[in-house]
């Protein structure tokens, strides 16, 4: 079964933060285009999959790993709700769910 997928406006933002970040550094569209793939086949994986594999401290809250960034989803009825895309690299107290 396929479920709605709903970004948060933080994960909006979250995601174009870190795809600019990498589009200035490199001066190139070639790696933020490929991680966008990355979070977009991730999030297709989250809406078909049964069983969420990573649970976190907080109820009905999971996270999907790609590559150094963690997206934070939450399931609640039948749609998943992304609420944000954590750079791993960072300090983990600046992570607010």
């Amino acid at each position: 079964m396929v479920r709605e997928i709903i970004w948060s406006e933080r994960a909006k933002s979250d995601r174009i933060e870190i795809l600019n970040y990498w589009l200035n550094r490199n001066k190139s569209n070639i790696y933020p285009k490929k991680l966008n793939d990355l979070f977009k086949k991730a999030v297709g994986w989250i809406a078909v999959k049964e069983n969420p594999v990573r649970k976190t401290d907080f109820e009905n809250v999971y996270v999907k790993i790609v590559r150094d960034y963690k997206i934070f989803y939450e399931i609640k009825d039948e749609r998943i709700y992304i609420l944000t895309i954590f750079d791993t690299r960072l300090d983990p107290n600046k992570l607010k769910l």
